[in-house]
Protein backbone atom coordinates (compact mmCIF):
# COMPACT_ATOMS: atom_id res chain seq x y z
CA UNK A 1 0.00 0.00 0.00
CA UNK A 2 2.59 2.25 1.17
CA UNK A 3 4.48 1.55 -2.26
CA UNK A 4 1.95 1.96 -4.57
CA UNK A 5 0.81 5.72 -2.89
CA UNK A 6 4.97 6.65 -3.17
CA UNK A 7 4.56 5.70 -6.90
CA UNK A 8 1.45 7.42 -6.90
CA UNK A 9 2.79 10.83 -5.87
CA UNK A 10 6.07 10.33 -7.67
CA UNK A 11 3.72 9.78 -11.16
CA UNK A 12 1.78 12.88 -10.12
CA UNK A 13 5.11 14.76 -9.61
CA UNK A 14 6.77 13.94 -12.59
CA UNK A 15 3.64 14.71 -14.34
CA UNK A 16 3.09 18.32 -13.08
CA UNK A 17 7.00 18.72 -13.38
CA UNK A 18 6.13 17.71 -17.21
CA UNK A 19 3.59 20.02 -17.77
CA UNK A 20 5.10 23.05 -16.16
CA UNK A 21 8.59 22.52 -18.73
CA UNK A 22 5.95 21.85 -21.67
CA UNK A 23 4.19 25.37 -20.12
CA UNK A 24 7.69 27.02 -20.05
CA UNK A 25 8.74 26.11 -23.68
CA UNK A 26 5.49 27.08 -25.42
CA UNK A 27 4.66 29.68 -23.25
CA UNK A 28 6.31 32.51 -25.57
CA UNK A 29 4.59 31.74 -28.10
CA UNK A 30 0.88 32.00 -27.75
CA UNK A 31 -1.82 30.47 -30.05
CA UNK A 32 -4.99 32.70 -30.79
CA UNK A 33 -8.10 31.59 -32.03
CA UNK A 34 -10.14 34.43 -33.13
CA UNK A 35 -13.88 34.52 -35.21
CA UNK A 36 -14.07 36.37 -38.51
CA UNK A 37 -15.63 39.54 -38.31
CA UNK A 38 -16.38 43.06 -40.47
CA UNK A 39 -13.62 44.46 -38.44
CA UNK A 40 -10.68 41.79 -38.96
CA UNK A 41 -8.41 41.68 -41.69
CA UNK A 42 -5.94 38.81 -42.20
CA UNK A 43 -2.58 39.99 -43.16
CA UNK A 44 -1.03 36.47 -43.30
CA UNK A 45 0.30 37.16 -46.99
CA UNK A 46 0.75 40.99 -46.74
CA UNK A 47 3.82 42.12 -48.08
CA UNK A 48 5.98 45.36 -46.80
CA UNK A 49 8.30 47.37 -49.43
CA UNK A 50 11.29 47.09 -47.68
CA UNK A 51 14.91 46.50 -47.89
CA UNK A 52 16.49 44.62 -44.70
CA UNK A 53 19.69 43.75 -46.44
CA UNK A 54 20.51 46.96 -45.61
CA UNK A 55 19.89 46.93 -42.12
CA UNK A 56 22.94 46.40 -40.01
CA UNK A 57 22.71 44.83 -36.38
CA UNK A 58 25.38 43.53 -33.89
CA UNK A 59 26.68 40.63 -34.40
CA UNK A 60 23.88 36.99 -33.88
CA UNK A 61 20.98 39.22 -34.57
CA UNK A 62 18.51 39.50 -36.97
CA UNK A 63 15.08 41.11 -38.47
CA UNK A 64 12.08 40.44 -40.33
CA UNK A 65 8.59 41.30 -41.09
CA UNK A 66 6.77 40.64 -38.19
CA UNK A 67 3.67 42.64 -39.24
CA UNK A 68 3.18 44.21 -42.79
CA UNK A 69 -0.18 46.32 -43.86
CA UNK A 70 0.21 48.35 -40.73
CA UNK A 71 -0.73 51.88 -41.72
CA UNK A 72 1.16 54.57 -40.02
CA UNK A 73 1.98 51.71 -37.69
CA UNK A 74 2.92 54.30 -34.40
CA UNK A 75 3.08 53.91 -30.61
CA UNK A 76 2.91 49.95 -29.51
CA UNK A 77 1.55 48.23 -26.09
CA UNK A 78 1.06 45.00 -25.60
CA UNK A 79 -1.96 42.48 -23.28
CA UNK A 80 -0.27 39.90 -21.08
CA UNK A 81 -1.01 37.11 -23.59
CA UNK A 82 0.75 39.02 -26.88
CA UNK A 83 -1.66 40.69 -28.46
CA UNK A 84 0.08 43.74 -29.59
CA UNK A 85 -2.29 47.13 -30.18
CA UNK A 86 -0.75 49.81 -32.69
CA UNK A 87 -1.89 53.75 -32.73
CA UNK A 88 -1.17 56.08 -35.35
CA UNK A 89 -1.21 59.67 -36.22
CA UNK A 90 -2.01 60.13 -39.82
CA UNK A 91 -4.29 57.67 -40.59
CA UNK A 92 -6.93 57.97 -37.66
CA UNK A 93 -7.29 53.98 -36.84
CA UNK A 94 -6.68 51.96 -33.53
CA UNK A 95 -5.72 48.00 -34.60
CA UNK A 96 -4.62 44.65 -32.53
CA UNK A 97 -2.44 42.70 -34.05
CA UNK A 98 -2.26 38.79 -33.44
CA UNK A 99 0.26 36.00 -34.41
CA UNK A 100 -2.89 33.31 -34.40
CA UNK A 101 -0.55 30.40 -35.09
CA UNK A 102 2.28 31.16 -32.62
CA UNK A 103 4.57 31.59 -35.41
CA UNK A 104 6.28 34.17 -35.35
CA UNK A 105 4.77 36.56 -37.45
CA UNK A 106 1.45 38.15 -37.23
CA UNK A 107 -1.01 36.71 -38.92
CA UNK A 108 -4.76 38.94 -38.30
CA UNK A 109 -5.15 42.71 -37.66
CA UNK A 110 -8.47 44.25 -35.76
CA UNK A 111 -9.56 47.27 -36.91
CA UNK A 112 -10.14 48.75 -33.19
CA UNK A 113 -11.62 52.46 -34.26
CA UNK A 114 -11.60 54.66 -37.40
CA UNK A 115 -11.59 57.98 -37.77
CA UNK A 116 -9.93 59.26 -34.64
CA UNK A 117 -7.70 62.59 -34.31
CA UNK A 118 -3.91 61.08 -34.11
CA UNK A 119 -5.16 58.75 -31.85
CA UNK A 120 -1.29 57.96 -31.39
CA UNK A 121 -0.96 56.91 -28.21
CA UNK A 122 -2.08 52.97 -27.06
CA UNK A 123 -1.87 51.89 -23.31
CA UNK A 124 -2.81 48.06 -21.89
CA UNK A 125 -3.77 47.69 -18.20
CA UNK A 126 -6.24 45.22 -16.28
CA UNK A 127 -7.74 43.92 -19.58
CA UNK A 128 -8.76 47.47 -20.49
CA UNK A 129 -7.06 49.56 -23.63
CA UNK A 130 -6.21 52.95 -23.17
CA UNK A 131 -5.84 55.54 -26.48
CA UNK A 132 -4.59 58.73 -26.41
CA UNK A 133 -6.46 61.71 -29.29
CA UNK A 134 -5.24 65.27 -28.81
CA UNK A 135 -7.38 65.80 -26.19
CA UNK A 136 -8.85 63.00 -25.27
CA UNK A 137 -8.38 59.34 -23.28
CA UNK A 138 -10.50 56.65 -24.42
CA UNK A 139 -10.77 53.50 -22.89
CA UNK A 140 -11.71 50.36 -24.28
CA UNK A 141 -13.12 48.23 -21.72
CA UNK A 142 -12.08 44.26 -21.52
CA UNK A 143 -10.78 44.86 -24.93
CA UNK A 144 -9.27 40.96 -25.40
CA UNK A 145 -12.78 40.01 -25.39
CA UNK A 146 -14.38 42.52 -27.62
CA UNK A 147 -12.11 42.54 -30.81
CA UNK A 148 -14.38 41.81 -32.85
CA UNK A 149 -16.93 44.52 -31.22
CA UNK A 150 -14.56 46.96 -30.02
CA UNK A 151 -16.45 49.79 -28.10
CA UNK A 152 -14.77 52.69 -26.18
CA UNK A 153 -15.88 55.52 -23.86
CA UNK A 154 -14.32 59.15 -23.05
CA UNK A 155 -12.89 58.83 -19.96
CA UNK A 156 -11.07 62.37 -20.21
CA UNK A 157 -11.53 65.21 -22.48
CA UNK A 158 -9.57 67.80 -21.10
CA UNK A 159 -6.55 67.71 -22.48
CA UNK A 160 -5.47 71.48 -25.09
CA UNK A 161 -6.96 70.72 -28.40
CA UNK A 162 -3.75 72.03 -30.23
CA UNK A 163 -2.39 69.94 -33.21
CA UNK A 164 0.92 71.23 -32.95
CA UNK A 165 2.78 68.43 -31.31
CA UNK A 166 -0.38 66.90 -29.90
CA UNK A 167 -0.13 64.01 -30.90
CA UNK A 168 0.48 61.63 -27.53
CA UNK A 169 2.50 58.63 -25.85
CA UNK A 170 0.70 56.72 -23.17
CA UNK A 171 1.75 54.67 -20.39
CA UNK A 172 0.96 53.26 -17.28
CA UNK A 173 3.47 54.19 -14.55
CA UNK A 174 4.64 51.36 -11.49
CA UNK A 175 2.60 53.66 -9.07
CA UNK A 176 -0.82 52.79 -11.53
CA UNK A 177 -1.36 56.26 -13.07
CA UNK A 178 -1.54 57.09 -16.75
CA UNK A 179 1.15 59.42 -17.78
CA UNK A 180 0.62 61.38 -20.68
CA UNK A 181 2.62 64.30 -22.40
CA UNK A 182 1.74 67.47 -23.86
CA UNK A 183 4.05 69.02 -26.14
CA UNK A 184 4.62 73.39 -27.17
CA UNK A 185 2.10 74.08 -29.25
CA UNK A 186 5.18 75.73 -31.03
CA UNK A 187 8.43 75.13 -32.29
CA UNK A 188 9.55 77.04 -29.45
CA UNK A 189 7.49 79.28 -27.66
CA UNK A 190 6.79 80.04 -23.98
CA UNK A 191 3.20 79.33 -22.69
CA UNK A 192 1.06 80.69 -19.81
CA UNK A 193 -0.75 77.22 -19.30
CA UNK A 194 2.12 74.84 -17.51
CA UNK A 195 0.50 71.89 -18.91
CA UNK A 196 2.34 72.69 -22.08
CA UNK A 197 5.64 71.64 -22.17
CA UNK A 198 4.83 68.93 -20.22
CA UNK A 199 4.30 64.89 -19.06
CA UNK A 200 1.09 64.83 -16.89
CA UNK A 201 0.23 61.69 -15.35
CA UNK A 202 -3.82 61.12 -14.48
CA UNK A 203 -5.85 58.56 -12.12
CA UNK A 204 -7.59 56.69 -14.77
CA UNK A 205 -9.94 55.05 -11.69
CA UNK A 206 -11.26 58.24 -10.81
CA UNK A 207 -14.59 59.14 -11.85
CA UNK A 208 -13.34 62.82 -12.47
CA UNK A 209 -9.57 62.58 -12.97
CA UNK A 210 -7.70 65.46 -13.41
CA UNK A 211 -4.09 66.11 -14.79
CA UNK A 212 -1.11 66.39 -12.68
CA UNK A 213 2.18 68.42 -14.51
CA UNK A 214 4.72 65.68 -13.60
CA UNK A 215 7.76 67.02 -15.32
CA UNK A 216 8.34 70.68 -16.88
CA UNK A 217 10.06 71.87 -19.55
CA UNK A 218 9.67 68.94 -21.93
CA UNK A 219 9.35 70.30 -25.32
CA UNK A 220 7.69 67.05 -27.22
CA UNK A 221 7.96 63.79 -25.79
CA UNK A 222 6.68 60.53 -27.63
CA UNK A 223 8.37 58.47 -25.86
CA UNK A 224 9.17 56.73 -21.61
CA UNK A 225 9.78 53.80 -20.09
CA UNK A 226 10.60 53.23 -16.06
CA UNK A 227 13.46 52.10 -15.15
CA UNK A 228 13.14 48.20 -14.32
CA UNK A 229 15.44 48.80 -11.06
CA UNK A 230 15.09 52.21 -9.67
CA UNK A 231 11.69 52.94 -10.96
CA UNK A 232 12.37 56.59 -12.03
CA UNK A 233 11.08 57.65 -15.41
CA UNK A 234 13.46 57.89 -18.69
CA UNK A 235 11.79 59.81 -21.76
CA UNK A 236 13.27 61.15 -25.10
CA UNK A 237 12.56 64.60 -25.91
CA UNK A 238 12.52 66.35 -29.15
CA UNK A 239 15.20 69.50 -29.49
CA UNK A 240 13.40 73.01 -31.11
CA UNK A 241 14.45 73.58 -34.54
CA UNK A 242 15.59 76.94 -36.54
CA UNK A 243 19.16 77.21 -34.94
CA UNK A 244 20.85 75.14 -37.44
CA UNK A 245 21.78 71.61 -38.34
CA UNK A 246 23.84 70.77 -35.36
CA UNK A 247 22.48 72.49 -32.80
CA UNK A 248 20.59 72.06 -30.38
CA UNK A 249 20.89 67.75 -29.31
CA UNK A 250 17.86 66.50 -28.63
CA UNK A 251 17.65 64.39 -25.19
CA UNK A 252 17.49 61.74 -23.32
CA UNK A 253 16.21 62.48 -19.56
CA UNK A 254 15.42 61.25 -16.06
CA UNK A 255 12.86 62.20 -13.88
CA UNK A 256 13.60 60.99 -10.02
CA UNK A 257 10.61 63.09 -8.76
CA UNK A 258 7.77 65.35 -9.70
CA UNK A 259 7.96 68.49 -10.43
CA UNK A 260 11.03 68.88 -11.85
CA UNK A 261 11.87 71.30 -14.85
CA UNK A 262 13.97 70.21 -17.82
CA UNK A 263 14.73 73.68 -19.41
CA UNK A 264 12.47 74.14 -21.79
CA UNK A 265 12.38 77.58 -23.65
CA UNK A 266 15.32 78.88 -22.07
CA UNK A 267 17.47 76.14 -22.18
CA UNK A 268 18.37 73.24 -24.31
CA UNK A 269 20.25 70.07 -23.74
CA UNK A 270 21.65 71.50 -20.95
CA UNK A 271 23.56 74.03 -21.94
CA UNK A 272 22.19 75.50 -25.03
CA UNK A 273 20.38 79.24 -23.95
CA UNK A 274 17.85 79.99 -26.44
CA UNK A 275 18.51 82.79 -28.61
CA UNK A 276 14.53 84.22 -28.10
CA UNK A 277 14.02 83.19 -24.19
CA UNK A 278 17.20 82.11 -22.71
CA UNK A 279 17.25 86.03 -20.69
CA UNK A 280 13.46 85.11 -19.25
CA UNK A 281 14.88 81.87 -17.39
CA UNK A 282 16.68 81.12 -14.69
CA UNK A 283 20.77 79.68 -14.85
CA UNK A 284 20.99 76.40 -16.54
CA UNK A 285 21.96 74.72 -13.33
CA UNK A 286 18.52 75.63 -12.11
CA UNK A 287 17.26 73.04 -14.62
CA UNK A 288 17.93 69.40 -14.78
CA UNK A 289 20.80 68.46 -17.83
CA UNK A 290 20.22 65.18 -20.33
CA UNK A 291 21.95 61.83 -19.34
CA UNK A 292 22.67 61.95 -22.78
CA UNK A 293 22.73 64.09 -25.95
CA UNK A 294 21.39 62.22 -28.93
CA UNK A 295 22.37 64.15 -31.85
CA UNK A 296 20.49 67.60 -33.28
CA UNK A 297 17.04 66.49 -35.04
CA UNK A 298 16.81 63.02 -34.49
CA UNK A 299 13.87 62.84 -32.93
CA UNK A 300 14.34 60.16 -30.48
CA UNK A 301 10.79 58.87 -30.01
CA UNK A 302 10.14 54.94 -28.43
CA UNK A 303 12.40 53.91 -25.43
CA UNK A 304 12.15 50.58 -23.98
CA UNK A 305 14.31 48.89 -21.05
CA UNK A 306 15.04 45.34 -21.86
CA UNK A 307 14.42 42.85 -19.66
CA UNK A 308 13.62 39.60 -21.30
CA UNK A 309 16.06 36.68 -21.59
CA UNK A 310 17.25 36.17 -25.22
CA UNK A 311 19.50 38.87 -25.75
CA UNK A 312 22.99 38.88 -24.29
CA UNK A 313 23.09 39.50 -20.37
CA UNK A 314 24.91 43.48 -21.70
CA UNK A 315 21.48 44.19 -22.79
CA UNK A 316 19.76 43.87 -19.64
CA UNK A 317 18.27 47.42 -18.42
CA UNK A 318 19.87 48.72 -21.08
CA UNK A 319 17.42 51.26 -23.10
CA UNK A 320 16.30 50.81 -26.76
CA UNK A 321 15.53 53.94 -28.76
CA UNK A 322 13.90 54.34 -31.71
CA UNK A 323 14.96 57.40 -34.11
CA UNK A 324 12.55 58.39 -35.97
CA UNK A 325 15.05 61.45 -38.21
CA UNK A 326 15.36 64.46 -39.39
CA UNK A 327 12.79 66.64 -41.61
CA UNK A 328 14.47 69.74 -41.91
CA UNK A 329 18.24 69.14 -41.42
CA UNK A 330 20.61 70.00 -44.46
CA UNK A 331 21.83 66.58 -44.18
CA UNK A 332 19.52 63.77 -42.80
CA UNK A 333 20.32 62.35 -39.51
CA UNK A 334 18.93 59.99 -37.44
CA UNK A 335 16.22 56.87 -39.26
CA UNK A 336 18.01 54.27 -36.58
CA UNK A 337 17.90 52.15 -33.48
CA UNK A 338 20.54 52.86 -30.84
CA UNK A 339 21.51 51.83 -27.39
CA UNK A 340 21.96 53.74 -24.32
CA UNK A 341 24.15 51.60 -21.82
CA UNK A 342 23.22 52.82 -18.28
CA UNK A 343 25.58 52.20 -15.42
CA UNK A 344 24.52 51.11 -11.73
CA UNK A 345 24.47 54.99 -10.60
CA UNK A 346 22.29 55.62 -13.67
CA UNK A 347 24.43 57.29 -15.48
CA UNK A 348 24.36 56.66 -19.36
CA UNK A 349 28.03 55.51 -20.23
CA UNK A 350 27.62 55.26 -23.96
CA UNK A 351 25.16 55.39 -26.54
CA UNK A 352 25.84 53.40 -29.57
CA UNK A 353 24.34 52.04 -32.64
CA UNK A 354 21.95 48.73 -32.63
CA UNK A 355 19.72 49.00 -35.77
CA UNK A 356 20.40 51.28 -38.98
CA UNK A 357 19.92 51.24 -42.76
CA UNK A 358 16.77 52.90 -43.31
CA UNK A 359 18.61 55.80 -44.34
CA UNK A 360 21.22 55.67 -47.26
CA UNK A 361 23.85 58.38 -45.98
CA UNK A 362 25.44 58.86 -49.26
CA UNK A 363 22.69 59.02 -51.26
CA UNK A 364 20.27 60.78 -48.43
CA UNK A 365 17.63 58.05 -49.50
CA UNK A 366 14.70 56.99 -46.79
CA UNK A 367 12.51 53.86 -46.97
CA UNK A 368 11.79 53.41 -43.41
CA UNK A 369 11.57 55.53 -40.15
CA UNK A 370 11.62 53.66 -36.60
CA UNK A 371 8.97 54.74 -34.18
CA UNK A 372 8.56 52.64 -31.46
CA UNK A 373 9.83 49.68 -29.52
CA UNK A 374 8.05 46.87 -27.97
CA UNK A 375 9.52 43.48 -26.15
CA UNK A 376 7.92 40.36 -26.88
CA UNK A 377 7.16 37.45 -24.32
CA UNK A 378 10.07 35.63 -25.64
CA UNK A 379 12.78 38.21 -25.50
CA UNK A 380 12.57 39.61 -29.26
CA UNK A 381 11.71 42.66 -29.60
CA UNK A 382 8.94 44.75 -32.10
CA UNK A 383 9.95 47.97 -34.18
CA UNK A 384 7.72 49.84 -35.69
CA UNK A 385 7.33 52.00 -39.08
CA UNK A 386 5.50 54.72 -40.17
CA UNK A 387 6.62 54.93 -43.45
CA UNK A 388 6.95 51.26 -44.35
CA UNK A 389 3.70 50.64 -42.63
CA UNK A 390 5.26 47.46 -41.07
CA UNK A 391 5.97 46.29 -37.98
CA UNK A 392 9.72 44.56 -37.37
CA UNK A 393 11.13 41.68 -35.47
CA UNK A 394 14.08 41.73 -33.83
CA UNK A 395 15.54 38.39 -32.62
CA UNK A 396 18.56 37.36 -31.43
CA UNK A 397 20.17 33.79 -32.37
CA UNK A 398 23.62 33.77 -31.59
CA UNK A 399 25.26 32.80 -34.61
Amino acid sequence: MRTSTLFSNLFIFLLIITQASCQQKTGNQTSFSTPNSSNKRSIKDAEADVKLDRIKLPEGFQIEVWAADIPNARSLSMSENGVVFVGNRQEKNVYAVLDEDGDGKADSKFILAEGLRMPNGVAYKDGDLYVAEVSKILKFPNILDNLTNPKYEVIFDGYPTERHHGWKFIAFGPDGMLYVPVGAPCNICESEDEIFASITRIDVNSPNPQPEVYAHGVRNSVGFDWHPETGNLWFTDNGRDMMGDDIPDCELNVATTAGQHFGYPYWHAGDVKDPEFGSKGKAKDAYQAPKAKLGAHTAPLGIRFYEGEMFPDSYQNQAIIAKHGSWNRSKKSGYDVVLAKINSSGEVTEVEPFASGWLDDATQEVWGRPVDVQELPDGSILISDDVANCIYRVSYTGK
